[in-house]
């Protein structure tokens, strides 16, 4: 027996999930621990996702994946297996599907345990955590023998820098975008079990083993199209994709293209011409952690504790920057949207700003160019400038124009890694193209050719939104 228990921060996944385990005898998948696992052995999957950190880039879906996959195969074939807090997105859904049915198993049951944004905010306000071994603590449902002071190690506790009101509302509304799709698939396989998570503890406990069994034996109600409806309502109406009537007029634009399109080219290009500030994530990410704002300071700490930055993390740091005085003309956003959640996520930044995307550039480059152009993609061990041996190379072999620092070949940039990097990318931006072609703001753009007859193209077709 294979299931996955999901819900939201403070549902309570980590306390119900270690009872099912211990009275079912499954084998327990926390992702968080799995990403510490990978750091404390120095994989070569993890040493991937800390050169995307490290560089300021979102970790893509394939790398945790990847994580998973590896870990799957060293679970013992007459063992059930428990995931914690996973799939949180539609595409993990469909990986594990597949790797799963890869190795004769499948998953047979996912319970959703449903909580109300209030009940999730006063529950997280009273969670805390040791700031030296990370042990996690609740003042309500399960505090420390001594007020304070980890009863592992006698660390200090602190409440957890993501669990502050504003930076939960942003995970709140990422969870509720994400979760959307991911209820639906495992409704339509009648492999949804709904529980309510705001009963006592106990009560919740009961419903979760009684579900369980029902697994077991095959006899449980599974959720229906109108439960997961009601589900979803709860989460608030969809911010809506026709934007309401905008105030604040600007130039505001995303690039859209997948890894090795020539994005960066391109914004630099249309932020010289346009008078427009660029925004690219990469630097955005960096910008926090040097300064150690307090989201740079957030993302550090997941970092530091060798887990993943999550998706919402990066869309506080988008809103605050578009949010800025010098942004009011107008921007080009580049490497993020990368996928249909994040897209929503833009659509409610804007709508709450009174504004509107003006366009979505959407570079299209074969993959085969792709797989070309990454082939020959160098990059400043330092601060991190892009350079191409064909496109733009350094004025001195392997020497970066800008610092003086080495440049170097990056390991992700060689072809099978690039393969699957590019089938990730049209799987999660299929949607993402979708949505902005039903919004009438897309504008897609042939990427290939010499990078002056792409900026040409690229050019006229902003300076055509402009009109």
């Amino acid at each position: 027996m294979n299931i996955a228990l999901i819900g939201p921060s403070g549902v309570g996944k980590g306390t119900h999930a270690n009872k099912l385990v211990s009275q079912f005898n499954l084998v327990h998948l926390v992702t968080g621990d799995l990403f510490r696992e990978n750091s404390k052995n120095q994989t070569a999957v993890w040493f991937l996702a800390k050169r995307y950190m490290s560089q300021g880039e979102l970790v893509p879906d394939e790398v945790t994946d990847a994580m998973v996959a590896a870990w799957l195969w060293k679970v013992k074939e007459d063992k059930g297996i428990l995931f914690d807090g996973f799939p949180r997105t539609i595409y993990q859904a469909q990986y594990l599907d597949e790797h799963l049915k890869e190795l004769g198993r499948q998953l047979d049951a996912v319970i959703y345990l449903k909580i109300s944004d209030k009940e999730v905010n006063r529950r997280l306000s009273k969670r805390v955590i040791c700031t030296d071994c990370q042990s996690p603590y609740h003042l309500e449902f399960k505090p420390p023998k001594q007020t304070g002071v980890c009863d592992i190690c006698s660390g200090q506790l602190c409440q957890r820098p993501d669990d502050i009101p504003g930076m939960v509302r942003v995970r709140l509304r990422a969870f509720r975008r994400a979760v959307r799709s991911v209820l639906d698939f495992y409704q339509e396989t009648s492999r949804l079990i709904i529980i309510d998570g705001e009963d006592e503890i106990e009560e919740v406990s009961n419903s979760l083993v009684e579900a369980v069994e029902t697994v077991v034996y095959k006899a449980g109600h599974v959720a229906t199209r109108e439960e997961t409806e009601q589900i979803k309502t709860i989460f608030g109406r969809e911010a809506a994709l026709a934007q309401a009537k905008t105030t604040h007029k600007s130039f505001d634009l995303a690039l859209v293209g997948g890894p090795g399109s020539g994005k960066g080219t391109q914004a630099e290009q249309l932020k010289n011409t346009l008078k427009l500030s660029h925004i690219a994530t990469g630097d955005l990410f960096r910008e926090n952690l040097k300064n150690k704002t307090d989201l740079g300071n957030l993302a550090k700490s997941f970092m530091d504790r060798g887990g993943l930055v999550p998706d919402d993390v990066t869309e506080a740091m988008v809103e605050e920057r578009i949010s800025r005085p010098d942004v009011s003309e107008g921007f080009i956003l580049d490497g993020f949207p990368r996928t249909l959640p994040q897209a929503q996520a833009l659509t409610e930044m804007m709508n709450n700003m009174k504004r509107r995307l003006k366009g979505i550039l959407y570079i299209k480059v074969s993959d085969e160019k792709i797989v070309q152009r990454l082939s020959g993609r160098l990059i400043c061990r330092n601060c991190q400038t892009p350079y191409h041996l064909e496109f733009k190379p350094p004025v001195q072999e392997g020497i970066c124009d800008a610092c003086g620092g080495e440049l170097y070949h990056r390991d992700d940039d060689n072809q099978k890694t690039v393969r699957t990097l590019l089938k990730t990318f049209h799987t999660q931006t299929a949607p993402l193209i979708d949505y902005y072609k039903d919004a009438g703001v897309l504008v897609e753009i042939d990427g290939e050719g010499d990078v002056t007859t792409v900026t040409e193209r690229t050019l006229a077709a902003a300076q055509g939104l402009a009109t």
